[in-house]
């Protein structure tokens, strides 16, 4: 079976990539920029706002082995889906939350996982995730990329000093639940 892409934007994607790399059936995760209007942004133009990009990361799999639902499903588990101006420490445009869907497929499945997720009760806010038609994905420079195996101390204490760990244990009985 052909692989597929996923995209998805949660806050700084430096804490993005490790809950998806090691699942089954995941062939990469590569941090990067999508939805703005530069040509190959830098980090630094990303990060000024001016360009319009959001951090994200883009998932190739093989939805036979671990299907788009069941990421889906571990993606919201990593964010706060009630915070639509970034990501608990990260603020502003490029640090927005959002699924970028690349078939009509995707699309329907976002749209009813975000729906499910709002009856549930789970959270008191609206969910204000927004699904979006994937566009250019540039891949963030080389030393973004797998940072939690790069550089696990700082990864660690990122996770835990922007808040992002402390929320995912009190929403989530297991933050990789799957």
């Amino acid at each position: 079976m052909p692989t597929e892409k996923a995209t998805f934007a949660g806050g700084c994607f430096w804490c993005m990539v490790k809950p998806f790399d090691e699942l089954p059936g995941i062939d990469s995760v590569v941090s990067g920029y999508i939805g703005g209007k530069t040509e190959n942004p830098t980090y630094e133009e990303v990060c000024s706002g001016l360009t319009g990009h959001t951090e994200a990361v883009q998932i190739t799999f093989n939805p036979e082995i671990f299907p788009y639902e069941k990421l889906l499903n571990v993606y919201w588990q990593q964010i706060d889906p009630t915070d639509a101006f970034g990501q608990f420490y990260d603020r502003g445009i490029s640090y927005q939350p959002a699924i970028y869907y690349h078939n009509e497929y995707q699309h329907y499945l976002a749209q009813d996982s975000k729906e499910k997720l709002q009856l549930s009760g789970q959270f008191q806010k609206p969910i204000v995730v927004k699904i979006i038609p994937a566009t250019n994905f540039y891949h963030a420079e080389e030393y973004h990329q797998k940072y939690y195996k790069k550089n696990p101390e700082h990864y660690h204490a990122y996770s835990e000093g922007s808040g992002r760990a402390s929320f995912i244990r009190k929403h989530w009985s297991d933050g990789n639940d799957r």
